[in-house]
């Protein structure tokens, strides 16, 4: 009985491509599932990478009711008045406003004339219902966003209000 020794066994040449095609199969499937975890992660922060918008920018994009966001802006002069515990105010960057109600209590630093952020949601009726509301920490500060947009807009005072960048 004779035995073919190259039907038999595999040659060591033919045993290497094996290995290589199992390797790039593995490679390839391991690239596919780290790509899908990166665009599911990057999908997830597109929203949050964006820490507010003004009114402006709210009234330009028309947002939709209901999404969530964040408001960044100042406090109108003379614009808040309370009705119990809820607080309605308006939320100017000078170029437009954005009426806001909050109901809950306000941070101690909240006053007319300062940066403010506030989160929630844009009601069917146009006015922002926040659910949370983040005011300055000093009397010199104004969010540096704010600021920033401000003079973009040329809106910018720094003598009006007595508010600094930091």
């Amino acid at each position: 009985m004779t035995i073919d020794a190259s039907t038999s066994f595999p040659s060591p040449r033919r045993r290497a491509g094996a290995r290589k095609r199992r390797r790039m199969a593995l490679f390839a499937v391991v690239a596919l599932v780290l790509a899908g975890a990166v665009a599911l992660i990057l999908n997830a922060f597109r929203d949050t990478l964006v820490f507010f918008r003004t009114p402006s920018e709210i009234a330009e994009r028309g947002e939709a009711p209901g999404a969530r966001l964040r408001l960044g802006g100042l406090v109108k002069q003379g614009s808040v008045t309370h009705d119990g515990t809820t607080t309605h105010f308006v939320v100017t960057d000078m170029k437009s406003d954005l009426p806001v109600t909050f109901t809950g209590l306000l941070p101690d630093l909240f006053r007319e004339g300062q940066g403010v952020v506030a989160e929630g949601a844009l009601g069917q009726d146009g006015v922002f219902k926040a659910d949370s509301v983040l005011a300055k920490h000093d009397e010199n500060y104004m969010p540096k966003d704010v600021a920033d947009r401000l003079k973009a807009q040329g809106e910018w005072r720094p003598d009006a209000g007595g508010a600094k960048p930091k």
